[in-house]
């Protein structure tokens, strides 16, 4: 049986996927609740929430995630970073994965990443969980009712956790699985209720896609100046670095919290949604994510929550460090309506360094800028990703290596040429540890990391007194106002300084062995900005 608003002919049988239970297409958000509920996929919390856990999927399976080697995309993927599944792999894995959907009911959502029409891809999401369908509703973009008559999708995505692959019958490497096939134009997900598989196969795609129009894709947040779209500023982050915490400036309005492009025209939006980290949150350093989290139709992922009053417990950890709250652009009272933005005046790239070794805030000259872009460093931070339980340095090209399907330098050449272009000041903002590495320091103030960036983005920290890093080479503002000098000096805050000095020395030749592998991909000039 089909329910819900959908192109006539564009059913699920027009696409070969036929002998389904019930199909409902694109409910709206009360409906998907109610599904959700008699299905007992969670529970209603406060405010008309839905609270809901992942078992022990409870962050991403960046080793599952495999790219179908085709002649269309062999030259073009970075397959050391993206671990091939050959055709007959996957169209084993589809036939097999259609033969376990047949009989069980399964929603549809039809939407768009993307906030430039100019760029922007239709994509069909089709879940097996109905709390699926509503995170991706938040979490991509919503076409307006009538346009769902009409509506044609460029790709599909079929998640469906209850099925389990096989290895060796599916070229994958375990029962769980996220393949991509760009000539078949599907993503499938299976064996992991975890939804951020959804949004990042969409940012996969179009990570792949935008580069060949000239479209930056960004792993990053962005925000403008209030009442002026054209001084825009980006956040580049892996998660937990404060991509969504530092965007969602009251002073500015936000366009996005994760996923963008950079265009001829300017910044936008991949997503109509923002996913946000739940620990720790409070009502007064985040009032408005905060709020998001007693809002009707948010996700509640994997909160632990009082049984009986379904209150949020926003400090225990014990299911994962990985708690999340999934909620519509909207939801935040300074977004963007258009999730459109100028060109970047400034360009942020987070770090969170467990060494407790970088400033926390350095001026980068575009080769520098280049330089940190294509080395990633930071800290994966516990739950992020299944087996992360304490922070651990790692570098991450381009500040999302597993979503990038081409070579970093695609990547970090399209930058550069913007930055390039429209003139970008560039700054490396550490929002990880001080006074020591994790275990003996402490984590940068919140508070300081929101001072600097506020002088930053109007301008004044250009004018500030500078130093040149001994380790890094980039310049280190020496007095900032409201913000304690010693702060901006790691080796001060250190009460053993021979100890920094070695922290830092490691750290110098970690980037140095890191960098070698896009030594013959780059310019002399980067090449000269690897340290000092």
């Amino acid at each position: 049986m089909t329910i819900g608003r959908v192109n006539p002919n564009f059913r699920l049988e027009d696409q070969g996927i036929e002998g389904l239970g019930d199909v409902y297409y694109n409910l709206m958000e009360p409906a998907l609740i109610e599904a959700a509920v008699k299905n007992d996929e969670g529970h209603i919390g406060q405010g008309g929430t839905f609270l809901v856990t992942t078992g022990k999927f409870t962050g991403r399976s960046p080793k599952d995630k495999h790219v179908v080697r085709t002649p269309s995309v062999e030259d073009t993927i970075w397959w050391e970073n993206n671990a091939p599944m050959s055709p007959e792999g996957f169209d084993r894995l589809y036939e097999d994965m259609l033969a376990h959907m047949k009989g069980r009911d399964f929603y549809v959502q039809d939407l768009t990443g993307g906030a430039d029409p100019e760029y922007a891809i239709n994509v069909r999401m089709v879940t097996e969980l109905a709390w699926h369908g509503l995170f991706i509703r938040h979490l991509l973009r919503r076409p307006d009712r009538d346009a769902l008559d009409g509506y044609l999708a460029d790709f599909t995505v079929i998640n469906c956790p209850s099925f389990k692959a096989d290895p060796e019958r599916h070229d994958c490497r375990s029962d769980t699985v996220i393949a991509m096939n760009f000539d078949r134009k599907l993503i499938l997900i299976a064996n992991t209720e975890y939804a951020g598989e959804n949004k990042k196969s969409v940012f996969t795609l179009l990570n792949y896609l935008l580069p060949e129009k000239g479209v930056m894709p960004m792993h990053c947040s962005a925000n403008h100046a209030m009442d002026n779209p054209v001084d825009a500023a980006i956040f580049f982050g892996l998660s937990g670095t404060g991509k969504t915490t530092l965007s969602a400036d009251p002073a500015r309005t936000l366009i996005g919290d994760d996923e963008h492009g950079w265009s001829d025209r300017g910044t936008f939006n991949f997503e109509g949604g923002c996913y946000a980290k739940t620990i720790n949150l409070s009502a007064e350093a985040e009032p408005e994510i905060y709020a998001t989290c007693s809002m009707f139709g948010t996700v509640i992922e994997n909160m632990v929550y009082d049984e009986e009053t379904f209150e949020l417990d926003f400090e225990d950890s014990s299911l994962t460090e990985n708690m999340r709250c999934a909620y519509p652009l909207e939801a935040i009272s300074n977004a963007s309506d258009t999730a459109l933005g100028g060109h970047p005046k400034n360009i942020i790239l987070l770090t969170c360094d467990a060494y407790g070794v970088l400033p926390p805030i350095a001026r980068l000259t575009p080769a520098q800028a280049m330089y940190h872009f294509l080395s990633g460093f930071t800290s994966k931070t516990p739950g992020t990703e299944r087996g992360v339980v304490e922070p651990e340095p790692t570098f991450s090209t381009c500040f999302g290596a597993p979503f990038m399907p081409r070579r970093p330098e695609a990547y970090g050449n399209l930058l550069r040429e913007k930055i390039a272009k429209h003139g970008a000041t560039c700054w490396l903002v550490n929002t990880g540890w001080t006074g020591g590495a994790f275990g003996t320091g402490s984590r940068m103030p919140i508070k300081a990391t929101r001072a600097l960036l506020t002088a930053a983005l109007d301008g004044s920290l250009n004018e500030a007194t500078f130093r040149k890093d001994p380790n890094f080479g980039f310049d280190v503002p020496v007095t900032v106002a409201g913000v304690d000098a010693t702060l901006l000096d790691p080796r001060a805050t250190w009460a053993d300084k021979a100890a920094y000095d070695a922290q830092a020395s490691k750290l110098v030749s970690m980037f140095s062995e890191n960098f070698e592998q896009y030594l013959p991909h780059i310019d002399d000039d980067v090449k000269a900005a690897a340290i000092g």
